[in-house]
């Protein structure tokens, strides 16, 4: 079994090698083990479950809410010569039907299916007559009621385990989950003694930058000239925003199209194909599109608005780069994004699926995320950094490849700065915002200040030579150390803890670091092997064509990476051909002699 394995990883994915983690979870699933792994997006976590279901007898169901990761999956498993299906709300009748009955007569290997499926009797059944072998849960954090994504419906897929026959082994995928949710997530789907693997949440490949333009529009389409060729993602928090945005895009000439939930599901269905195939490279979207989103050529994801929490930042801003190229991921930040998320986290849950108790808890908690949200868009520390040591990685103070790395940054004491603020937050009896704490330090004139006789404070306009920003800035430093705390809810109050009188009484010094300078929108470190970029623009062409012949996207065809090391290799045969990174023995035959005529052509110009 074990030569079998890499002969399956070379002949049918076309890798000489597995990534960190893979082989150890590859391992524990052929020798009938329940395994967890915990893997950042673009690490891999698919061939961890389609690799074993290719040598296991039986059939693998694969439980995912991401339809299109269903479908771009799939796509891609028929391209290597497996034998897969999905089972989906985008299936007409008669698919539904034709996809049903060929499971039942042992015609598919992989069968993906979302965990709504498990309510439908007629599919239960089926699942009681398969001989299931394994049965994967992706977007396993979705179980845990204290997840970034909480959904009732996987409470379901244990009870469904249960149910069965023979119980296969079972296997759960996520790519971001804290302690507590790696927990629930064993327990709520009762895996038996795991295999746990929890690879680094890094990803080298991506240059991470926040900006706090006057003007949005502006800054975005600046940053979309410099990636002119690459295809994208713009996210939006609203689908208000996504409808502004494309259309002030297209007003400008770039090429866009538009995703949201309240689209015809025509109009989404093109949409997306038109981004997958490379038609339209820039696609504005509302957060949910892109989940589980199978296609590797991403070169940069723009967040037009702050995600609520890191783990929704770090999921979608790993969309870029996932055959490993470099890629840009791109934070818009402006303080009213801030106030949208708190309205919405305030919003009750619909239909009393969960328990008010929980909810109140779960508020608290989706508060706190959202705070340590804010204080990453304001950090000047290596934002790399920031966000590794947010899901419990030890990080350097230095990754190089961050906007807060190529600006620079000192380390400056603002002891008599934090004294001041909790001193104001103090003498404002600790009942108003950060918005009026920080007009009164900055000695603002406006009426509510003189209405509340806050102009007679002794903090009034005593740090008015410092601007907005930077007051804002240290507010979001002095929250993050626990010396100063907001209340929960759409307008919060900043209060004092019981840290602050370590500042205000006990004379303890404090240091914050701050940017050397605000640097321009910086384009990411460049790969360190370049290629030729004549041969990969024809190499690209050829990719299309083929792709618009098969009606698949360019990059279940082959992958950038895939691209980039033909045209590092310069193959001039079918051998030289295997060796390239993602070629197995199906791809190589459908499609090596065309790759490798076309090389030829550039060669002989």
């Amino acid at each position: 079994m074990n030569q079998l394995k890499y002969r399956v990883l070379k002949e049918t994915f076309g890798y000489d090698s597995f990534r960190p983690g893979q082989e150890q979870l590859i391992d524990s699933i052929l020798a009938g083990r329940d395994v967890l792994g915990v893997m950042p997006t673009g690490a891999g976590k698919s061939i961890c479950y389609q690799l074993p279901a290719i040598l296991l007898p039986g059939v693998t169901l694969v439980i995912s809410p991401l339809i299109s990761l269903m479908r771009d999956q799939v796509m891609a498993l028929r391209q290597y010569g497996i034998s897969a299906a999905y089972i989906n709300s985008t299936l007409s009748a008669q698919e539904y039907h034709m996809v049903m009955n060929d499971a039942a007569r042992g015609r598919i290997r992989l069968l993906y299916a979302a965990p709504e499926r498990l309510e439908h009797p007629e599919f239960l059944a089926l699942l009681q007559s398969l001989p299931l072998a394994l049965l994967c849960v992706d977007e396993a954090h979705c179980i845990s009621q204290w997840g970034h994504d909480f959904r009732p419906s996987y409470l379901r897929i244990a009870k469904v385990i249960a149910s069965l026959p023979r119980r296969p082994v079972i296997a759960a995928f996520t790519a971001t989950a804290t302690r507590r949710v790696r927990e629930d997530i064993v327990s709520a789907l009762r895996l038996n003694h795991p295999e746990r693997v929890v690879n680094s949440f890094d990803r080298p490949n991506l240059f991470f930058e926040i900006r706090h333009p006057k003007d949005k529009m502006n800054a975005l389409m600046a940053f979309l000239r410099t990636q002119e060729g690459k295809s994208g993602i713009v996210y939006c928090s609203t689908r208000k925003n996504v409808q502004s945005v494309t259309e002030e895009l297209q007003a400008h000439e770039f090429s866009a199209v538009r995703y949201h939930a309240g689209l015809p599901p025509e109009e989404r269905r093109a949409a997306q194909n038109a981004f997958s195939c490379d038609e339209a490279p820039i696609i504005v979207a509302t957060n949910a599109f892109g989940m589980g989103i199978n296609k590797s050529n991403v070169s940069f994801v723009v967040h037009y608005n702050m995600p609520r929490d890191m783990e929704s930042y770090y999921q979608e801003a790993g969309r870029a780069g996932r055959d490993g190229s470099p890629a840009h991921c791109l934070l818009l930040y402006q303080a009213s994004d801030v106030s949208t998320h708190r309205f919405l986290i305030d919003q009750p849950p619909e239909n009393g699926e969960i328990d008010p108790n929980l909810w109140l808890q779960l508020r608290a908690k989706n508060h706190e995320r959202l705070e340590q949200m804010v204080s990453y868009c304001y950090t000047a520390d290596c934002l790399r950094g920031y966000v590794l040591r947010y899901f419990g990685e030890s990080a350097p103070d230095f990754c190089g490849n961050c906007s807060s790395c190529a600006a620079g940054s000192e380390r400056k004491d603002i002891t008599i700065e934090a004294q001041k603020i909790l001193s104001c937050v103090y003498r404002m009896r600790q009942n108003y915002g950060e918005s009026l704490v920080i007009s009164v330090l900055r000695g603002a004139k406006s009426q509510r200040i003189f209405d509340l006789h806050f102009e007679q404070l002794s903090t009034y306009g005593i740090m008015k030579e410092y601007s907005a920003r930077e007051l804002t800035t240290m507010i979001a430093y002095l929250k993050q150390q626990g010396y100063l705390a907001a209340t929960a809810g759409e307008y919060p109050v900043l209060r004092l803890t019981g840290r602050s009188r370590e500042i205000l009484f006990e004379k303890k010094s404090l240091s914050m670091r701050v940017r050397r300078k605000e640097p321009e929108i910086v384009r990411f470190r460049e790969a360190a092997q370049s290629v030729d970029p004549g041969l990969f623009q024809q190499l690209q062409a050829l990719r299309a064509q083929i792709a618009r012949r098969k009606s698949v996207p360019a990059f279940v065809i082959f992958s950038n990476a895939t691209l980039e090391d033909m045209c590092r290799r310069h193959p001039h045969s079918m051998e030289e051909m295997r060796e390239v990174s993602g070629i197995g023995s199906a791809k190589l035959d459908a499609y090596g002699q065309q790759f490798l005529e076309e090389i030829r052509k550039y060669e002989q110009k």
